[in-house]
């Protein structure tokens, strides 16, 4: 089925190994990701309510089925500029027991790197680009750069 299903030998349990996959979405034209354990899930444009005299990073809140939920604009994040037509997708999830939207242009799909290796961050990277990247993995698509969602959400 799988090539993880190989790599290890025993069977079921190396398809159940989650550490080789990672949700893919689009900023800016650049595919990034996050490792797909992480991904609490994902979801098209929502209404967000703004929050006065938040950060520039947050978009606002959103109501997730009776929990709230803190907009995290990625593009913002990452010193790129707005869409003008501001439709986001949501790729919701939980770090330090807050839950929180991260908000891209596009997902993309779950990718299994499974028998590759990450890559270091380049050093032609943006120095904010590679502050909060944990690697990168060459694909055919070209370079797919992982972020560092705790690092991303880390406001200090």
């Amino acid at each position: 089925m799988s090539m993880a299903a190989t790599d290890s030998g025993s069977g079921m349990e190396s398809q159940l190994d989650y550490s080789s996959q990672y949700v893919s979405f689009w900023v800016d034209g650049q595919l990034l990701g996050m490792p797909v354990n992480m991904v609490q899930e994902v979801l098209t444009e929502q209404v967000i309510s703004p929050t006065p005299l938040a950060r520039a990073e947050i978009k606002g809140l959103l109501n997730l089925r009776g929990q709230i939920v803190t907009a995290v604009s990625l593009r913002k994040r990452l010193g790129l500029p707005a869409l003008e037509d501001d439709r986001s997708m949501n790729v919701v999830t939980r770090v330090m027991g807050e839950s929180y939207s991260l908000l891209v242009d596009e997902v993309g799909d779950v990718i299994n790197v499974s028998g590759r290796s990450m890559e270091p961050v380049p050093r032609t990277l943006d120095p904010h680009w590679r502050s909060v990247t944990i690697g990168v993995f060459q694909l055919e698509e070209g370079l797919f750069v992982i972020l560092d969602v705790e690092t991303i959400l880390n406001f200090d």
